[in-house]
């Protein structure tokens, strides 16, 4: 190893290990409901916090140490890939993901950055080739450079909505040169800072507009890659149109996008919403369109997008249900959508950090996976709406009533009896599966 010297593949030696550099819960061999645990977890490591992210934030200057700059960016960028992947290697993980500003940088014009993405996507793919690495998923930064302050899809400037497209244009070839297996949509700036003077209904129709070219020429190229949509409601705008899997679901359907596109769900994007990330799993996969995942976790304290490695057993425990009851992510994956605290400045932290992360979402299964053997939730559910399993609620589901026939019965039927939940009892049998 040239950047991570010294260092050997993280294994696994289990709960009882004190190694640091070793996987505790994440025995990837070890069977879980008939299948290995890596085909549960399909891991993927998301290359924009990991090896682009220096510890910067809005009151002080980054305090990471690494080891890969050159002396140029270009140079810079290619010692990155060779570091990346020997991380990727180091931790045995199978996928990666990133934005097309974090592998080379944009240089002086579309034309030269679109050279110094062949120039590295050439040694990428020589990498994965080498190692069998493959690429989750890639999108198109169009959010961080000052042409889109008023968004990309949604910007009231059209020479800036065609430039999101070349954008976009250039990520699907890149998709389809790489193998691609999803193709992301975050619209980091895809909304509005007033309402006042935002003409609303025509920045809705040019993004579905955008989202309905890059389906044809993903058509056209051969390679109908499976797009995602990853929902946020605010930060950096104000309000962002992709809100949450709700409002993103609403989207798809109105325009005609359902068989296309499925959603990229995070934890930090949820809380942001003011919800679970269990929620937002179980809106998509109610509604088939439950693609992908960014883990990560978020401190609701700050208040804003922290992208903190998952530790949170509970809500991760929650989240694999909703994943283990979905069969699995099908193209999708559980990319680490998260980065080292500022203070966690040893390169050391990037290895460590990802062990944790990929060892709380192993407990998670194995607790989501017990609570599933078990019957507990089904049983819950099971329990708590029996009056539509016969009688009077079965005609209700099966579509039998109407307002005059329910008035009738409850006319004859005047005492109605409701059943405790026992909630608190419920919930300190769920602590019973973490632990």
């Amino acid at each position: 190893m040239k950047y991570f010297e010294g260092i050997e593949k993280v294994k696994y030696e289990g709960a009882d290990s004190k190694n640091p550099l070793a996987y505790h819960y994440y025995d990837q061999d070890k069977i879980v409901l008939g299948k290995p645990m890596k085909e549960h977890l399909k891991f993927a490591i998301a290359y924009w916090h990991t090896m682009d992210q220096e510890g910067a934030d809005p009151f002080g200057v980054g305090t990471a140490k690494r080891n890969w700059y050159g002396e140029n960016p270009m140079e810079t960028a290619e010692n990155r890939v060779e570091a990346f992947f020997e991380l990727l290697q180091l931790l045995d993980v199978k996928y990666f993901c990133f934005h097309d500003v974090d592998i080379a940088p944009e240089g002086d014009s579309l034309e030269e950055f679109y050279q110094n993405l062949d120039e590295i996507t050439d040694l990428i793919k020589e990498k994965m080739d080498e190692t069998g690495i493959k690429l989750l998923w890639n999108t198109a930064n169009m959010f961080t450079n000052p042409r889109y302050l008023n968004g990309a899809a949604t910007t009231n400037n059209a020479d800036v909505y065609a430039y999101a497209a070349a954008q976009v244009k250039k990520g699907l070839d890149i998709s389809k040169k790489l193998g691609g297996e999803n193709y992301v949509f975050w619209g980091g700036r895809e909304g509005y800072e007033e309402l006042f003077n935002t003409d609303y209904e025509l920045e809705q129709e040019n993004l579905a507009k955008f989202f309905h070219m890059a389906c044809d020429y993903s058509d056209k190229i051969g390679h109908k890659v499976q797009f995602l949509i990853e929902p946020k409601p605010r930060e950096p705008m104000r309000h962002q149109y992709d809100y949450d899997a709700a409002t993103a679901l609403f989207f798809i359907n109105k325009y005609g996008l359902k068989d296309r596109f499925k959603l990229n769900l995070e934890g930090n994007h949820a809380t942001l919403a003011g919800h679970t990330f269990e929620h937002e799993l179980r809106v998509a996969r109610t509604e088939g369109a439950l693609g992908s995942i960014d883990a990560n976790h978020s401190e609701e304290q700050l208040g804003w997008d922290t992208d903190e490695f998952p530790y949170d057993l509970y809500h991760t425990s929650l989240a694999m249900y909703e994943i283990l009851e979905n069969d699995g992510l099908g193209k999708g994956g559980i990319n680490f959508d998260a980065k080292v605290r500022r203070t966690s400045i040893d390169q050391e932290d990037l290895l460590t950090a990802h062990i944790s992360g990929m060892d709380t979402f192993a407990r998670g299964l194995l607790a989501a996976a017990k609570m599933k053997e078990d019957g507990f939730i089904d049983e819950i559910l099971d329990k708590k709406y029996e009056s539509y399993k016969s009688g009077l609620g079965k005609d209700i589901v099966d579509g039998k009533m109407d307002l005059e026939s329910l008035t009738e019965y409850a006319l004859k039927n005047d005492k109605i009896e409701n059943k405790s939940s026992h909630l608190e009892y419920l919930k300190a049998r769920i602590n019973d599966y973490l632990v």
